[in-house]
């Protein structure tokens, strides 16, 4: 399977930049991984497509950026990570929510996030402390609520445009991507006008898609009449980065107690990745020697 691809463009002015990313294959392998319910699968797919544009974004190799929205709706919280090369991963609290839907037929993504919350966004650059920004859940839909973000947070006029198509008889993923584009300190009055009329007449992110469209062409379509210049483009996949040694890790944490009460009856204990649903399961006797290697004196 071909890995997606994000672009990002800049005008020649220095006066907007734009992202795009396909990421069918992305959501495809999210709702695989998860069995997500077709809002669960939606509401997954736009964080974690937002989140792959916004990681890439970040100029320190080490660093991430984590998006967290939990709006008080049946959904639970949903969360994604993504390292500055794209590379993203992601879950919900209840993959099996039911979906609803508008008189429309498009997936309720709203009821199922809900409205009563923050998005989260935390970005660590992988020394000090992370940055931690959060603004109030404006609609639920997710692509709103990023752009609510970077206006209130950061101060920075953006575009954020996230679809996923599903087949309405299997739930399967069709089509998935997303649009990020913003405005920068060179930005005149007439470039804004310029680009909101352009903005006004984009179809929706699937429709592009669906006529075939890539990322680039999104990007050069958003920015008509502007002169577009290719930054860079980079390939992106859905990467867990849970490991069995991590794992060890956050046990040796805990007190020698806790470690050995982890056993259940039949004398093993086990550890669920909430990324990739990967298990690691460890014996009694492999708790005692995480328990002696954590005792060793050095």
């Amino acid at each position: 399977m071909e890995k997606d691809k994000i672009i990002r463009c800049i005008t020649s002015d220095g006066a907007i930049m734009a992202s795009a990313l396909d990421s069918t294959n992305i959501v495809y392998t999210a709702r695989k991984l998860h069995r997500t319910s077709p809002v669960a699968t939606a509401a997954l797919g736009r964080l974690i497509t937002a989140a792959s544009i916004m990681g890439a974004q970040l100029k320190q190799k080490k660093a991430s950026i984590t998006l967290r929205v939990n709006g008080g709706g049946p959904l639970g919280a949903v969360i994604a990570v993504a390292d500055s090369k794209g590379n993203c991963r992601g879950y919900v609290e209840n993959p099996a929510c039911e979906t609803q839907y508008y008189p429309n037929g498009k997936i309720n993504v709203a009821q199922a996030v809900g409205k009563n919350g923050v998005l989260n966004v935390m970005r660590d650059y992988g020394q000090g402390d992370p940055y931690i920004g959060y603004t109030p859940l404006v609609s639920g839909e997710i692509a709103e609520d990023i752009t609510q973000y970077y206006a209130a947070s950061e101060q920075i006029p953006t575009v954020c445009a996230l679809g996923v198509l599903l087949d309405k008889e299997d739930g399967n993923v069709l089509l998935a991507g997303g649009l990020l584009i913003q405005l920068l300190p060179a930005a005149d009055d007439d470039v804004i006008t310029r680009l909101e009329q352009n903005i006004a007449a984009l179809d929706p992110m699937t429709t592009m898609l669906a006529k075939g469209m890539d990322a680039l062409a999104i990007c050069k379509t958003a920015l008509a009449g502007f002169e577009v210049e290719v930054l860079d483009e980079m390939p992106v996949d859905y990467v867990c980065t849970c490991s069995r040694e991590k794992v060890v890790n956050s046990i040796r944490l805990l007190s020698d107690d806790e470690i050995r009460s982890l056993a259940d009856e039949k004398g093993y204990a086990k550890a669920n990745c909430h990324f990739c649903n990967k298990n690691y399961r460890f014996t009694k006797a492999q708790l005692e020697e995480i328990i002696q290697n954590k005792n060793r004196k050095i």
